[in-house]
């Protein structure tokens, strides 16, 4: 059993993280929301969804599941934010967004897709190289996950980190569970939990799925940030020229501002 101290928005409501860790078929994800296709991912950044009673919060005043992982753990007064990549790996985007990562000597967890990360193993062994962590993104990024029932949805999370642990090589370690779509259960959260994962959620979702542009995914994180964030973005699922370009702006600022981007456990 492991307790940790979770930071809710505007120092509203705190919860408190209480989890025990231990050790192609109907409803596979289409293509990306941009339109992109070929190897395209539905994107994990939509509004809370109905389909269970843990999703992303819209305001600290709500209640929140106490067994997710929204902010980071942190002493009173420390600046650090965690930036989350989801729907990768890809060749395209996400060595890119690795290269600035190491510009600023900065790390970030990678909520992976299973079938992409069997298909880009050495991206993911880029990933781990740069010291970064890896979260599992399930199989086939279907959002509403928690309606097919008990089977399905452990073949969904134990599934992708399979595939994952095997792209990444001997050793590799994946930490988290991101359910898509933030479509978190007790139930989902349990299989987590007995497959050594935790369950990842979010504070700030930049909405880069929807290319809304450069502008104004920096200007959502200036906006939004604070001690303890942990910030959505992703590395694949389409088009993330936006996404990288804005996070040229964001990681500087982030340090200017005096924050360190470390991992949602720091």
């Amino acid at each position: 059993m492991r307790t940790r101290a979770v930071a809710v928005a505007g120092g509203v409501l705190a919860a408190v993280l209480a989890l025990s860790a231990c050790g192609g078929g109907a409803g596979a994800r289409g293509a990306s929301n941009d339109g992109a296709a070929g190897g395209g991912t539905a994107s994990a950044s939509p509004n809370p969804k109905s389909t269970s009673g843990d999703t992303v919060p819209s305001s600290g005043a709500e209640t929140v599941s106490k067994e997710l992982e929204y902010y980071i753990a942190h002493p009173a007064g420390e600046k650090t934010v965690a930036l989350t990549f989801d729907d990768g790996p890809s060749p395209q985007w996400t060595p890119r967004i690795l290269a600035l990562l190491a510009k600023y000597n900065a790390h970030a967890t990678f909520c992976e897709i299973g079938p992409e990360a069997q298909a880009a193993p050495g991206v993911v062994k880029q990933v781990l190289a740069g010291g970064n962590r890896l979260c599992d993104h399930s199989v086939h990024h279907n959002e509403a996950m928690s309606t097919r029932g008990l089977a399905y949805e452990t073949n969904e999370i134990v599934g992708a980190k399979q595939m994952i642990e095997a792209a990444g090589g001997p050793g590799t370690q994946v930490s988290w569970f991101r359910a898509p779509g933030g479509d978190f259960t007790p139930e989902i959260r349990g299989i987590s939990a007995k497959n050594g994962l935790r369950p990842l959620a979010w504070s700030i979702d930049t909405n880069d799925w929807k290319r809304p542009g450069v502008a104004a995914i920096v200007a959502d994180v200036k906006k939004n940030v604070r001690p303890g964030s942990i910030i959505l973005m992703h590395d694949a699922g389409g088009d993330r020229s936006q996404t990288v370009a804005a996070l040229a702006q964001v990681l500087p600022w982030l340090i200017q501002q005096g924050y360190s981007v470390n991992f949602p456990d720091a």
